[in-house]
């Protein structure tokens, strides 16, 4: 494990055949952390998708286009994508716990505000408010796991938190249809503002950094030290610089895969409901329905594969560079199914499509994220899952957007063909520039040119 700069960590294929001596038990208070992790995001995500699931009844409320709609549906992301490199610094700085919490109640705040709004203005200033509220979430999240979990565990720790993003829209969509069926769309602001509270009432009774638990036992403690978990660094001088990593083209790899995977999943979450209500005429409760499918793929691929068959083939000592890339890639590859969607006017053939395409890049994402956690230099893992989430962002900040106005102008089809290309583009990052899954170093580059 690397206790400061200048240690030479363990190497991805090193520790993640490394565990416990047979027959210990150490312990599972690691997974009851990832549960805590994956709840958060769940709710988290409720809160996101109850404006895509209103977007229809929004929209007639306060007269907007799909354009107009774009732009709310884009307002999270600006403060979202603007506070990740600052809360990433802090979390390196004064740890997980307080930024978290600080977060869960401006997040919880922000979307029972929502409720009450009278405006276009005021719509989009909540959602700016909940984007700083969520900023913390997956870098903590990444961090967190990070220090809770050996490597060798690392792909399913994540897949919990990740694979929570995809299943809240499993849940959520169809309940939010119900609730907005029956209440109107300000009563699932209510709904998920209320869960949201409760979240953050349990994080802050449970949830502490492996040095400061109290129910965490030597034999589990050993366990993950063996293992190769990061040991929590809240010293400053302990990491690097932004620039520093920004030097390194394996750290744009995982950038620019990053971003194109977030440009494609944050379109079909704002807009899928919308999509299937206004280009296949389906009710609010079918479309919610339907949008349920490709979520419940995502989710499953997420776990099992991202996850659990990715720890389980490098435990099993298959090159863990190998396996993360043919992951990563080929989840993009399966992706690119966005493409015939734009091309039907059939909804099961576009439910088909896009279940393809968003169980492809569903089970890329743990992986990603698991990155940060295995190429960051001591003390800089925040710092990486931030600048990974910045990238991200800006494609969420984006891709709500066009996808509205490209909708008015040429249809769905046509923000689908976008995508697409967003996504062979990814494809292409992951494939060229990321290369061998390994820390890299904490010392910037002493030449011009960017290394791997």
């Amino acid at each position: 494990m690397s206790a400061s700069v200048g240690d030479t960590p363990a190497t991805p294929d090193e520790a993640g055949k490394a565990g416990p001596r047979r027959g210990a038990r150490p312990g599972r208070l690691r997974w009851a952390i990832a549960g805590c992790l994956a709840l958060g995001v769940f709710i988290s995500y409720l809160d996101r998708a109850n404006l895509s699931v209103a977007n229809g009844d929004v929209r007639a409320e306060f007269g907007l286009t799909n354009g107009e709609m774009g732009i709310v549906l884009s307002a999270f992301a600006w403060s979202y994508t603007l506070f990740t490199l600052p809360v990433a610094a802090l979390l390196d700085r004064i740890g997980i716990v307080w930024i978290q919490r600080v977060g869960a109640f401006i997040y919880s705040a922000a979307t029972l505000l929502t409720s009450v709004v009278s405006g276009f203005g005021l719509l989009i200033a909540v959602r700016v408010l909940l984007g700083v509220g969520e900023a913390p979430i997956f870098p903590s999240a990444s961090k967190a796991t990070s220090y809770w979990f050996p490597v060798r565990e690392r792909s399913v720790a994540t897949s919990c938190f990740d694979g929570a993003a995809k299943f809240a829209n499993v849940v959520g969509v169809p309940l939010m249809s119900v609730v907005i069926s029956l209440y109107g769309w300000r009563a699932a602001f209510i709904f998920s503002g209320g869960l949201s509270v409760l979240y953050l009432v349990v994080f802050w009774a449970f949830y502490r950094d492996p040095s400061k638990h109290r129910r965490l036992r030597e034999p589990e403690r050993r366990y993950l030290r063996d293992g190769g978990a990061q040991q929590e660094n809240t010293a400053s001088s302990a990491g690097v610089s932004a620039r520093a990593l920004l030097s390194r083209r394996k750290v744009w790899g995982l950038i620019l895969g990053f971003t194109a995977y977030n440009y494609c999943f944050t379109m079909f979450m704002t807009w899928l409901p919308g999509y299937l209500s206004s280009t296949m005429g389906m009710s609010l409760l079918k479309s919610g329905g339907y949008t349920a499918i490709p979520w419940i793929a995502a989710t499953i691929t997420d776990v099992a594969i991202g996850g659990y068959l990715v720890d389980r083939l490098i435990r099993n000592g298959r090159n863990s560079t190998m396996v993360r890339q043919v992951a990563l890639c080929g989840g993009m590859v399966l992706g690119l199914a966005v493409l015939p969607a734009a091309f039907t006017t059939n909804p099961t053939v576009a439910i088909t499509c896009i279940t393809i395409a968003l169980a492809g890049i569903a089970l890329s994402a743990p992986v990603a994220w698991s990155i940060p956690g295995l190429i960051a230099p001591a003390g800089s893992i925040g710092l990486l899952g931030g600048v990974m989430n910045f990238g991200g962002n800006v494609a969420s900040i984006v891709a709500p957007i066009v996808t509205g106005y490209v909708a008015d102008a040429a249809g769905f089809g046509t923000a689908f063909l976008i995508a697409g290309v967003v996504l062979a583009l990814g494809l292409l990052a992951y494939a060229l520039l990321l290369g061998r899954i390994e820390p890299v170093l904490a010392e910037a580059p002493t030449d011009s040119k960017v290394r791997a």
